[in-house]
């Protein structure tokens, strides 16, 4: 029992040299990282941004439980305007710091980030972050109302420049549907020629085909007349010939000459023969009686 009581004494007296030993370790790294820090402040207060960043990269080497050596840092990039790497900086010294006033200006300064960047809901939820470790910070306070004035604007252009995009496009899809239902209309129309012309193409194909077919009608009836006429020329020669052999012959009278001949000279004879008779009673005596 003495014995393990023994080795356990030993074991604690280890442990406690270890832990002894690790503190004299972090202690001196700490003193150590508190001079390079001392050094980079010397170096950005003379605008030497190399060397201060050097500095302060050393100190963060170490100590890395040191917020302050990234926060210096961070406002080393700040001033240089490289903010994407000063919000890297200041994002580490809030994460390792351990007193609030440490956390209070990280998150304060990451909020002056975001407003730099125009990203004024982060900048928002920084400030936030920055007041709860020190609400009574009036600088922090200002710096959140700030953003949120401006967040609102920015959410109000947004609205504005959605509504002007939704509006364009409508504008220009109205636009396009127009163009189509003139295209759509011109192409009915030139169809609709087209089918015109084709009518009409038709049409006067049809009335060429009627007229062939007139033509052939009045062809076939040309022809067909000029058969029967044709027929007909021989039977208008038997007649001429018939007419021919009626005419009569040179020093001959017609049976029908012969017969006006003879009633001419019977109305001749009967003319003279009334003249006589008329001559007989007028040379008649007449008995004149006279009433005494």
């Amino acid at each position: 029992m003495e014995k393990i009581m023994y080795v356990l004494l030993l074991i604690g007296c280890f442990s406690y040299a270890q832990d002894k030993e690790k503190d004299k370790e972090k202690k001196q790294s700490l003193l150590s990282a508190t001079n390079y820090i001392w050094e980079g402040n010397k170096d950005l207060e003379k605008s030497d941004f190399v060397n201060a960043e050097a500095n302060y990269r050393k100190a963060i080497s170490k100590s890395a439980d040191n917020g302050i050596a990234p926060y210096n840092l961070g406002n080393t990039y700040y001033q240089n305007e490289n903010y994407s790497e000063a919000f890297g900086r200041y994002k580490q010294a809030g994460e390792v710091s351990t007193n609030k006033e440490d956390k209070h200006k990280a998150y304060h300064n990451m909020g002056n980030v975001f407003m730099k960047n125009k990203e004024y809901q982060k900048a928002v939820d920084a400030y936030k972050e920055a007041l709860r470790n020190n609400p009574s910070d009036e600088e922090t306070r200002y710096n959140l109302a700030l953003a949120k004035e401006l967040l609102k604007k920015q959410q109000e252009e947004q609205k504005n420049d959605q509504n002007k995009d939704d509006k364009d496009n409508k504008d220009q899809q109205d636009k396009q549907d127009k163009n189509e239902d003139k295209k759509e209309g011109e192409n009915q129309d030139k169809n609709k020629g087209e089918d015109t012309e084709n009518e009409d193409q038709k049409k006067e194909e049809g009335d060429e085909g009627d007229k062939g077919d007139e033509k052939k009608e009045e062809n076939k009836e040309g022809e067909g007349d000029d058969k029967e006429e044709k027929e007909q020329q021989p039977n208008k020669g038997d007649q001429q010939d018939d007419n021919q052999q009626q005419q009569p012959k040179p020093n001959q009278l017609s049976p029908q000459q012969v017969k006006n001949l003879l009633e001419a000279m019977q109305n001749e004879e009967k003319k003279v023969q009334e003249k006589l008779d008329a001559q007989k009673v007028k040379g008649a005596k007449v008995k004149n009686e006279k009433d005494w």
